[in-house]
C-alpha cells in the first residue's frame, strides 16, 4: 500500500512539470498579435514567435542525439532521468531571463532567443518526462498516465494566456485595440516563471522519481505487451519512423490552429486583441477537457465509475475553465453553447474503447469535419469549429507516443528523443499555415493545412495497427479485458 502510495506521490512529482510546458506554450499565442501589432509584422512573421520556440525542442533533440552518441552511451541513462529533469528545468529558467531585456527594448529578435532557450530546456524534460510517465505503473495504461499528465499540461495552456494577457493589458482600459500595453509589460510573468523553474527543480533533485528506467522492457513484457524482435537501430521500427511524422503533423495542426486563431477573429469579427485570450484559453482549455477524460482509464476504479467519470470528467474541466474565466473577469455566456461541443468529443471516446489507435483515428476524423466547419460558415459558428480541434487533439500526443515506441525495448529511450525531435512541427506548420494565409489562400482557408495534417494523422492510425500485430503487439487484445480507458 506504502509502495502505491509513493508510486502516485512520485507520478504527481513528475507531471507537475507538464504544467510549465503549457502555461509557456499557450502563451505565445497571446505574445504572436501584441508582437506583430505593435512591430507591424506580417503573419507569418509573428509565427516565428511558435517557430523558434518548437525548434528548439527539434535542436535539443540533436544535441541529445549527438552528445549521447559521442559520449558512448544514452546521456539520461548516465545522469539520471530526475536529474535530466532538473537541469532541463535550470536551462528553462535561463531562458526566461533574456526576457527582461527583449521587453525592455521591445526586440522582437531577444524575445524570440529567450523562448528558444526556453524550448532548449522543455526538450530535455521531455525526453525524460514522457517515457517516465509510461513507465511508471502498468504499461497497458500508459497513455492513460500520459494523458492525465496533459490534463495537467492545459491547466497551465488555460491559465497561461489570460495571466500573460492580464500582464500585458490588465491596467488599462479594455476598449479596443488602443488598450494594447508596452511590451515591458511582459517581463514580470516570465521572470516569476522562472523563478518556479528553479524552485521545481530543487524539488526534482530531491524527489522519490526513478532516476533510472532499467526495466522499462521487463514492464512491457510483463504486462502483456511483447517488445518486438530486436533490431540494431530505433529508426528500423516502422511504427516509430512513421509515429516521429505524425507528432510533427500533429503537434503543428494543434499549435497553428491556435496560433493563427486570433488573426482569424481580428479579420472576420473584428474582436479586439485584449478580447481575444478568453478563446485562446478555451482552445488550450478544450485539450485539458480531452486529456482528463481520457486519463480516467489510468485510475484503478470499478468499470462503472470509469464509465461515468467519463462523462462527468470533460464537464467538471470545462466549468474550471468557466471560472477561470469568471476570475478574469469575462462574460462567460458566451460559451456555455460549447457544452455540446464537448459532448462530441465524449461520444468519440467511448467509441475507441481504450485503443490508442482506433481513438487517434475517430479523432482525426472529427479534426478534419471540425476544420471544414470552421472555413464553411461563419461568425462564431466557426470560432467554435476551429477552437474544437483543441478536443479532438486533446488525446493524440499519447496515442501516437504510446504506438510509436511499443516494442522498441531498449530502443525505448532512443526513440523517445527521436519523438521529442518532431515537436518541431508546432513551429513548421504555424509558419507554414501564415504563409499560405499572406500570399494563397487568406486566414480562413488556410486551415487546409490542418486538414491535410489530419489526414496523414487518420492513415497512420490504420497503418500502424497492421504493423504491431505483424509483430505480436496487439492494442484490441489488451484493451478488451476490462482495463480499458
Amino acid at each position: 500500500m506504502s509502495s502505491n502510495k509513493s508510486t502516485n506521490v512520485a507520478l504527481l512529482t513528475l507531471i507537475s512539470v507538464f504544467f510549465f510546458w503549457g502555461f509557456v506554450a499557450a502563451s505565445n499565442d497571446i505574445l504572436i498579435p501584441v508582437f506583430k501589432e505593435k512591430l507591424n509584422l506580417e503573419q507569418w512573421q509573428s509565427q516565428m514567435i511558435s517557430f523558434a520556440f518548437y525548434v528548439a525542442y527539434t535542436v535539443g533533440s540533436i544535441i541529445y542525439f549527438f552528445a549521447s552518441k559521442a559520449s558512448g552511451g544514452d546521456i539520461l541513462n548516465r545522469i539520471g532521468y530526475r536529474n535530466g529533469i532538473a537541469i532541463g528545468l535550470i536551462i528553462s529558467a535561463l531562458g526566461t531571463l533574456l526576457f527582461y531585456p527583449a521587453a525592455e527594448s521591445a526586440s522582437f529578435n531577444l524575445m524570440i532567443t529567450g523562448l528558444f532557450v526556453v524550448g532548449l530546456g522543455f526538450s530535455l524534460q521531455q525526453t525524460a518526462a514522457n517515457p517516465l510517465a509510461i513507465v511508471m505503473g502498468d504499461p497497458k495504461k500508459g497513455s492513460q498516465r500520459l494523458s492525465l499528465a496533459g490534463g495537467i499540461n492545459n491547466m497551465g495552456t488555460t491559465i497561461g494566456p489570460l495571466i500573460v494577457s492580464f500582464a500585458i493589458f490588465g491596467s488599462l482600459s479594455t476598449t479596443g485595440v488602443a488598450s494594447v500595453a508596452s511590451v515591458e509589460s511582459v517581463k514580470t510573468p516570465y521572470l516569476i516563471l522562472g523563478a518556479a523553474f528553479i524552485i521545481v527543480a530543487v524539488i526534482f533533485k530531491f524527489s522519490n522519481i526513478p532516476n533510472k528506467i532499467h526495466a522499462v522492457t521487463d514492464d512491457i513484457k510483463t504486462g502483456d505487451i511483447p517488445v518486438a524482435a530486436e533490431k540494431s537501430s530505433a529508426l528500423k521500427y516502422p511504427q516509430l519512423w512513421m509515429g516521429m511524422i505524425a507528432i510533427f503533423l500533429y503537434v503543428g495542426v494543434e499549435v497553428a490552429t491556435a496560433s493563427n486563431l486570433p488573426e482569424f477573429m481580428q479579420q472576420y469579427l473584428k474582436t479586439p486583441t485584449d478580447r481575444i485570450a478568453p478563446f485562446v484559453s478555451l482552445y488550450w482549455a478544450s485539450l485539458m477537457i480531452g486529456r482528463l477524460t481520457g486519463s480516467v482509464g489510468a485510475f484503478n476504479i470499478g468499470d462503472g465509475f470509469k464509465k461515468a467519470l467519463r462523462f462527468i470528467m470533460p464537464y467538471v474541466a470545462f466549468a474550471f475553465f468557466l471560472g477561470v474565466i469568471k476570475i478574469a473577469n469575462h462574460d462567460i455566456t458566451p460559451f456555455y453553447v460549447y457544452a455540446l461541443v464537448i459532448l462530441v468529443m465524449i461520444v468519440g471516446d467511448y467509441m475507441s474503447k481504450g485503443n490508442p489507435a482506433t481513438q487517434l483515428l475517430i479523432f482525426s476524423l472529427m479534426g478534419i469535419t471540425a476544420l471544414f466547419v470552421g472555413m464553411l460558415t461563419d461568425g462564431m459558428v466557426s470560432v467554435y469549429a476551429f477552437i474544437s480541434v483543441g478536443l479532438f487533439c486533446s488525446t493524440l500526443w499519447p496515442c501516437i507516443f504510446t504506438l510509436a515506441v511499443a516494442g522498441l525495448g531498449k530502443h525505448t529511450n532512443e526513440g523517445s528523443s527521436f519523438l521529442i525531435m518532431m515537436i518541431m512541427g508546432g513551429g513548421v506548420i504555424s509558419l507554414l499555415q501564415g504563409v499560405v494565409s499572406d500570399y494563397l489562400l487568406g486566414i480562413q482557408w488556410s486551415y487546409l493545412v490542418g486538414v491535410a495534417c489530419f489526414a496523414y494523422l487518420a492513415y497512420y492510425a490504420w497503418k500502424v495497427s497492421g504493423i504491431l500485430k505483424s509483430q505480436g503487439i496487439d492494442y484490441d487484445a489488451t484493451t478488451s479485458t476490462g482495463s480499458g480507458h
